[in-house]
């Protein structure tokens, strides 16, 4: 099998040239750019599996890069951030990112995401390859894993490969409260919690789609999806 392809987008370049090593070291076939109009000419001619993706790159940001790159084609996405603030996260969800990491970073934790990101598509293929998963019906809210759509009250709701896991993990214990460590492992394949904050985000971004009140806090706990809000 031929190894699979990681797109790394980075201006710094010793960032960069570290995280390709890394990545190369691990079995992964790696393409660089160094800034965001050579980031989507290289997505649309490698056709990467997973990209690493700076924020602030020159040219145009990460987001807009984002925001091209899954016009073209849907890719999973792990945005690098230098600021772990709630409000660029969700800017980055909302273009398409799949999952974010917070400068300074672990090169064993990215490549964890990494390994991570490329699972949950290996695992959504399956499923929509699979005869038997019939749509899951919360109230109005209907999700299909095999078509991989959502509608609420009949009306299509646009959600990232990651919401839609999210979403997908929740509704199958509606009414249940999931622990964040439990949706981590589920979702994320993580096994520790050093991620709870990602859940956080993804839930927010959910509830800006879905509505609000669909998902139940049970702080310090985690989240439950409510068949009737």
């Amino acid at each position: 099998m031929a190894p699979r392809t990681v797109l790394v987008v980075e201006d710094d370049r010793v960032i960069n040239d570290a995280v390709t090593a890394r990545l190369r070291g691990e079995g992964y076939a790696v393409v660089q750019a160094f800034d965001g109009p050579t980031a989507v000419d290289a997505c649309a001619a490698a056709e990467p599996d997973a990209v690493v993706l700076d924020v602030m790159l020159p040219g145009f940001d990460g987001h807009e890069v984002c925001r091209r790159i899954q016009a073209q084609r849907p890719v999973p996405v792990l945005m690098l951030t230098a600021r772990d603030d709630e409000a660029d996260v969700l800017v980055g969800l909302a273009v398409g990112a799949d999952d974010y990491l917070t400068k300074p970073f672990r090169m064993r934790e990215l490549v964890a995401r990494v390994v991570a990101l490329l699972r949950r598509v290996e695992r959504a293929a399956e499923l929509a390859a699979a005869p038997d998963h019939s749509p899951l019906t919360c109230g109005d809210l209907v999700i299909d894993p095999a078509r991989r759509r959502t509608t609420v009250d009949g009306r299509e709701v646009h959600l990232t490969p990651t919401e839609f896991d999210l979403l997908v993990c929740l509704a199958r214990d509606a009414g249940k409260v999931l622990t964040r460590e439990q949706l981590l492992a589920e979702v994320w394949d993580w096994a520790d919690a050093s991620g709870t904050r990602t859940v956080d985000s993804h839930v927010k971004a959910l509830r800006a789609k879905v509505g609000a009140a669909r998902l139940r806090t049970v702080h310090g706990v985690g989240y439950a999806l409510e068949a009737a809000p």
